[in-house]
């Protein structure tokens, strides 16, 4: 009984210290990128992040893991899946952290599952959206429209380019988050990951390349402060939040691992007020509370689908102890990698963690 309980105590300590690294490691992600783009072009510096940590994690995972050699379609199926995310998605991130603040671009953000149900039910003939996820998706799109338009609400609106690549990078890492389910890719979420990313970061910098970006780079001038932020963003950001994320799936609820959802937008607000001058303003307060509202609303009622789908199917009764395969990770949509979601590289998509060992799912 007394070996019990320190064990037990471990446990808890251990959970809530992985849960602190992806609150703030990912709450931080879109500050970080906002420093690291101030000397570093958006496309160079998101292709240098992601290949270096994709080296990195596939090296160990080969090594350590002795995971197989992956076949040629498992690397088409990595490259298609990580454009699709961290190019079209993370990567554009880092383009309009140029024009878009950093607090309003996780909110934005914070749109991704509500694309993710959309485009489901749209192009893959998914779940058709409850009564309640169609409200929560008409209240999280009236958030998005709270900050791109909607002057009545004061302050400026959102630079109108830097918004609709925000929009299309949402859309673009939903899309890959769904095409991963279908994907044929190693069973190693890791070893899944570390390809995508390796993949996407050369193609990133083949973007780079075209846009001339290598022309008006120049590495002396490349400050301390950029270069700290990039190895934050490979080390902390794409490895060890994400590999925290992964050891949460497998030790505790869905519920509690999909909290960083709302409180990773939160920290991305403060960390942008406090340290950049970005204005809090009502827009950005009243979006805020109309996405967060919305994810919730999207997060329970694909809960009450899973439990009363697992009821009709099978004696038992989902609680807060059943395992989190069991509850298929519905309610854990990207909100990025977050953020997340998208707030970095790698959130495991929904269905990932337990199913064909699809990895990213947000960073900013």
């Amino acid at each position: 009984m007394n070996k019990a309980t320190p064990t037990k105590q471990t446990s808890i300590a251990l959970i809530a210290t992985a849960m602190g690294v992806i609150y703030l490691v990912w709450g931080s992600t879109f500050f970080a990128i906002r420093l690291a783009i101030d000397s570093v072009p958006p496309f160079i510096m998101a292709g240098t992040r992601f290949t270096l940590a994709g080296l990195l994690l596939y090296a160990f995972v080969r090594l350590r893991n002795k995971a197989a050699k992956p076949t040629l379609t498992q690397w088409r199926s990595a490259a298609m899946v990580g454009c699709l995310m961290l190019l079209g998605g993370n990567g554009m991130i880092s383009w309009a952290e140029l024009y878009v603040p950093t607090g309003l671009t996780a909110l934005m953000v914070g749109t991704i599952p509500l694309w993710m149900i959309f485009l489901d039910w749209l192009l893959y003939r998914g779940q058709r959206p409850t009564r309640m996820m169609m409200a929560g998706l008409g209240v999280g799109f009236l958030g998005l429209y709270a900050l791109i338009g909607a002057p009545t609400l004061g302050g400026d609106t959102v630079d109108p380019l830097g918004a609709v690549v925000i929009v299309g990078a949402c859309a673009s890492w939903a899309l890959g988050s769904l095409q991963s389910r279908r994907s044929h890719l190693p069973k190693s979420p890791l070893l899944a990951t570390s390809m995508q990313m390796f993949t996407a970061g050369i193609a990133l910098l083949v973007l780079g390349t075209c846009c001339g970006e290598w022309t008006r780079f120049d590495i002396f001038n490349v400050t301390l402060t950029s270069l700290l932020s990039i190895l934050y963003l490979t080390l902390f950001g794409s490895i060890l939040a994400f590999s925290c994320y992964v050891w949460l799936l497998r030790v505790t609820t869905a519920a509690r691992v999909s909290t960083y959802a709302y409180v990773n937008p939160l920290i991305a607000i403060m960390l942008g007020a406090i340290f950049l001058n970005e204005p809090v303003t009502t827009r950005v307060i009243l979006a805020g509370i109309a996405i967060i509202i919305a994810v919730v609303m999207i997060n329970f009622s694909k809960a009450r689908c899973v439990e009363t789908t697992t009821s009709a199917d099978q004696p038992e009764v989902l609680t807060s102890r059943t395992p989190i395969s069991k509850c298929h990770l519905h309610i854990l949509q990207p909100a990025i990698k977050s953020a997340t979601a998208l707030p970095d590289a790698c959130h495991l998509s929904s269905n990932d963690a337990t199913s064909n060992g699809t990895t990213i799912s947000h960073d900013g």
